[in-house]
């Protein structure tokens, strides 16, 4: 570089709960001069005091993390506050419609160098002051369209047909569930936990959103927190009240409430 030329440093922040998302996300950077990693963070919390203490001009964010994920980043900092975001994502192109809709970038894993090189430069056109504004105003209506979700999720694993598959991480690892082969889904909090056999998945979207996307035929709603696959049913027993108790091939025993005991017993009467 030339005496007295100075090159703009894009101070730069990784937000990604896996290690692994976040080296990918490093390295991939370091082959750019004008880009200062100033923190890497493991989840969002972390994430709001990086960007308070480092004021960063770019952040790379993940879109799922427990507790408070990327959208939950933003919603706290507030869209008008933000520097351009490149989204990280670990499902399909479907899990990336909002983005896609206000031109925000993204990144799905695995990424290769010219995806991220795209990404990157598109960002870098966002630093200017009217695209920062412009991108601000996308990102404003991106979290407006999340608000009108059910509770303020939007569902990012399936497609917008029935769900035939899911796409679930697991000690770093992506791995694909057929809906058939799930036993029962367990609503907690903003989360659904699946359970597999003697095995537990956890997904970010709300059990009724969930169940919009299931197959009637396969799943059905027994409580306000549960799903089961009917298939694994093998009886069900009065119980108290109008309740009722589904018994598991596996023994396992899940409370029906007379609310949605109708649509249990209906298809098996």
């Amino acid at each position: 570089m030339a005496e007295g030329v100075h090159r703009k440093v894009i101070k730069t922040i990784i937000v990604d709960d896996e290690p692994l998302g976040r080296d990918c996300v490093r390295l991939a950077l370091e082959m750019d001069p004008e880009i200062e990693v100033v923190a890497e963070c493991a989840d969002g919390e972390s994430a709001l005091r990086a960007i308070a203490d480092h004021r960063p001009d770019l952040i790379f964010l993940d879109v799922q993390m427990p507790n408070l994920n990327g959208f939950d980043v933003v919603d706290r900092v507030g869209a008008e506050h933000m520097p351009p975001v490149v989204f990280v994502s670990a499902f399909d192109a479907h899990a990336v419609k909002a983005f896609q809709v206000h031109a925000l970038d993204y990144l799905l894993k695995p990424f290769d160098d010219e995806r991220f090189a795209a990404a990157l430069s598109h960002a870098k056109a966002q630093l200017g002051l009217k695209a920062l504004e412009d991108m601000r105003e996308r990102l404003q209506g991106m979290m407006s369209e999340i608000d009108d979700e059910p509770n303020g999720e939007v569902e990012l694993e399936m497609s917008p047909s029935i769900a035939t598959r899911f796409v679930v991480r697991r000690n770093d690892k992506l791995t694909l569930l057929k809906a058939e082969e799930v036993d029962w889904f367990e609503g907690a909090s903003n989360y659904v936990n699946i359970h597999v056999k003697n095995q537990e998945y956890r997904l970010r979207v709300s059990i009724r959103s969930l169940m919009e996307r299931l197959d009637p035929a396969l799943f059905v709603r027994i409580h306000k927190s549960t799903i089961v696959n009917v298939d694994r049913i093998r009886e069900v027993q009065p119980w108290f009240s109008g309740d009722y108790v589904v018994i598991l091939h596996d023994g396992r025993q899940l409370r029906v409430s007379r609310t949605f005991a109708p649509s249990l017993l209906r298809p098996i009467q």
